[in-house]
């Protein structure tokens, strides 16, 4: 099975979810490219949040639109990406789509308590953990036409892993799928192009 069987992947949520554990070790076990959104951020941006500041949708713009070039340029390239960005609100992954149609978002969805513990835990170079309550009000979760698996950060990144790849191949197979639990599916998620 060839990486081009698979979709162009968010690996969305809010900071501390895990979005780049699992985008990393979701494209090692795919053979596809893995790309942190994080370092595609512009240098104002970085340092906004460096200050405790949460971006603008004005800041984000540009950053999206960097993302969804990457990947739209990956895909004429013959290559399929996966980017860890935060992809909050709706019409910012509408934004992503427009550069990549069959994009697919793979949603680390968990409880506040839970995530504020694993952000104690871990040093990030400009994510203060005073802006995870700024992402929890800003989230809006897939919607049922959005190509997603929302997925519980409950269990352990390699138990996360393999449901999306297990869910990623039925489908690239052309067979329906159930997700495990802690899964849910929303929208369609088939081969890109059809």
């Amino acid at each position: 099975m060839t990486e081009l069987r698979y979709p162009s992947m968010i690996i969305m949520g809010v900071q501390g979810s895990g979005k780049s554990t699992i985008g990393a070790a979701l494209a090692e076990r795919l053979n596809i490219t893995f790309i942190d959104g994080d370092d595609l951020h512009p240098v104002a941006n970085k340092e906004k949040m460096r200050d405790g500041h949460p971006l603008t949708d004005e800041d984000r713009v540009p950053w999206l639109k960097v993302i969804g070039e990457t990947i739209a340029e990956g895909r004429r390239e013959g290559r399929i990406t996966i980017v860890a960005c935060s992809a909050l609100k709706r019409w910012y992954r509408e934004l992503l789509r427009s550069s990549e149609p069959d994009l697919v978002f793979v949603h680390l969805a968990g409880e506040k308590g839970l995530i504020a513990d694993r952000l104690a835990h871990r040093d990030h170079e400009y994510m203060p953990t005073t802006l995870l309550d700024s992402q929890i009000d800003t989230l809006e979760p897939l919607a049922d036409h959005e190509r997603g698996i929302v997925i519980s950060v409950e269990q352990t990144p390699a138990a996360i892993v393999d449901e999306v790849t297990r869910i990623l191949i039925a489908r690239a197979s052309g067979r329906p799928v159930e997700p495990g639990e802690g899964a849910t599916l929303t929208g369609a998620i088939d081969l890109p192009g059809r």
